[in-house]
């Protein structure tokens, strides 16, 4: 469910609590979770409407001036039925929390090059894991596109691997664009390049 940068902010915020949407299946469901740009949210609940059961208060509530405004968005949005999401902001990322945590005691690196040998052994492509976060820790900014390149993998199959180190809190994406290692990535990869 993509919700722009400005609503993020609003639902952040507490000023809105509803979205709308027409689908033929929901994308999220109830008691589900959203990450986003601006930290996790919590869908509540996900109902279908009718047009006449949309309200002023809830075209307000979903951060449009009208009931008006809120329909002529659905209406240009594809067909399906509407849904109703009713959701709040759940807290930070906790991968973003996760990424500054640097100073990790032994047994904190230990259980990360478990985890990483884990990825290693059940993947078709061998050992990836350090390979990876060598190649973002020496070409910080450097696109996805570029970097499975350089490591001999399909984009989609680079992209999948890098989801699962973001995961750890190890790379985090950047704003124009491209990978870098987070300060805990940066100060594993250093722990165990040293070993």
């Amino acid at each position: 469910m993509l919700i722009k940068h400005q609503v993020l902010e609003l639902i952040a915020n507490g000023s809105v609590t509803l979205a709308f949407r027409r689908w033929k299946r929901p994308t999220v469901r109830e008691g589900g979770q959203l990450r986003t740009a601006v930290g996790v949210l919590a869908i509540d609940a996900v109902d279908v409407v009718s047009i006449d059961e949309i309200t002023e208060e809830d075209a307000q509530r979903a951060g449009y001036s009208s009931c008006q405004e809120l329909l002529h968005m659905l209406n240009k949005n594809g067909d399906g039925a509407i849904h109703r999401i009713r959701l709040h902001f759940a807290g930070q990322d906790p991968r973003e929390v996760l990424r500054e945590q640097v100073n990790l005691t032994d047994d904190e690196l230990a259980k990360v090059r478990r985890k990483l040998g884990q990825f290693d052994i059940k993947s078709q492509d061998s050992s990836w894991t350090m390979t990876v976060l060598q190649l973002i820790r020496e070409h910080p900014g450097v696109r996805a596109t570029e970097l499975a390149a350089l490591a001999h993998l399909d984009t989609q199959v680079f992209k999948v691997k890098v989801r699962k180190l973001k995961e750890l809190g190890l790379t985090e994406s950047i704003a124009r664009g491209g990978y870098q290692l987070s300060p805990r990535g940066y100060e594993i990869v250093t722990r165990l390049n040293s070993t």
